[in-house]
C-alpha cells in the first residue's frame, strides 16, 4: 500500500507493507488501552484528613442537655466547620495492566487507523549530529505544520529528541517504547522506515509465526 513519505524536504509516496498491522480496528480495545495508560499516569497522592486526624481537642464543647442546641461530642465533627472529611480520598494506586496480547492488538489497531486516515508519514530524517530546532521546524513545516505530531525513530537519538522537544504537542518515541496512547493522541505519525519495520515485527510477530506454522 502507498503511504505518504518525506525525504530531503520533499513529500511523496512510498510502498509500505501494511499486512502486519491488519485492516480491522478494534475500537473497544483501543479505548481500554488508552484508559489504562491514563490511569497509570495518575499519582494517587491526594489526601484528606478524617475526624481522627484533624487537629483539635476531644473535649465536649458544651453540656449535653438544656442548651437548646443539638448535642455535640467534639469540634472535630464532620458537620462542624474545620472538622474532618467523611469518606474523603486517600492515597492509592490507580495503575493496572492489560494482558500483553491485548496491548499488542491495541497498538496494531491504532497504527492501522492512522494508515487508513492517511496520517502516517514514512520519513527519512537523516543524521542529526547536533540538536537543531531549525531543522525540526523545517520538517514540520514541509509536512504542513501539523498541530500534533509523534516522531517515531528506530533507536534513541538524543540530538533528535532535543530538536523536537521545544515544540508543543510534538513528542519523540522509539519504536520499542511506542504505546497506543502515543499513536492515538499523537496526531500525525512521522516514522522512520526502520521504526516501521520494528513495529511490524513487534505487533505482527504472532500472526507471522502462525502463518509460517500453517504453511
Amino acid at each position: 500500500m502507498k503511504v505518504k513519505s518525506y525525504k530531503a524536504g520533499s513529500v511523496g509516496e512510498v510502498e509500505l507493507d501494511v499486512a502486519p498491522f491488519g485492516e480491522k480496528i478494534l475500537y473497544r480495545t483501543l479505548k481500554d488501552a488508552v484508559v489504562m495508560h491514563m490511569a497509570n499516569q495518575r499519582q494517587g497522592t491526594v489526601n484528606t484528613r478524617g475526624r481522627s486526624e484533624v487537629k483539635g481537642t476531644n473535649k465536649k464543647p458544651y453540656k449535653q442537655k438544656h442548651t437548646g442546641r443539638a448535642r455535640a461530642g467534639d469540634i472535630k465533627s464532620p458537620i462542624w466547620r474545620g472538622g474532618g472529611t467523611v469518606f474523603g480520598p486517600k492515597p492509592r494506586d490507580y495503575s493496572y495492566h492489560m494482558p500483553v496480547k491485548a496491548r499488542r492488538v491495541a497498538l496494531r489497531s491504532a497504527i492501522a487507523g492512522k494508515i487508513a486516515d492517511g496520517e502516517l508519514v514514512v520519513a527519512d530524517l537523516g543524521d542529526w549530529s547536533e540538536p537543531s530546532s531549525k531543522s525540526a521546524r523545517k520538517v514540520l513545516a514541509d509536512l504542513g505544520s501539523p498541530r500534533r505530531a509523534c516522531v517515531v525513530i528506530t533507536d534513541r537519538n538524543e540530538n533528535l529528541y532535543k530538536s523536537f522537544r521545544n515544540f508543543p504537542l510534538v513528542s519523540v518515541r522509539t519504536a520499542a517504547e511506542l504505546c497506543t496512547f502515543d499513536v492515538v493522541n499523537g496526531g500525525i505519525i512521522i516514522a522512520e522506515q526502520g521504526a516501521m519495520d520494528a513495529l511490524a515485527a513487534r505487533v505482527g510477530a504472532k500472526k507471522a509465526k502462525a502463518a509460517e506454522s500453517d504453511s
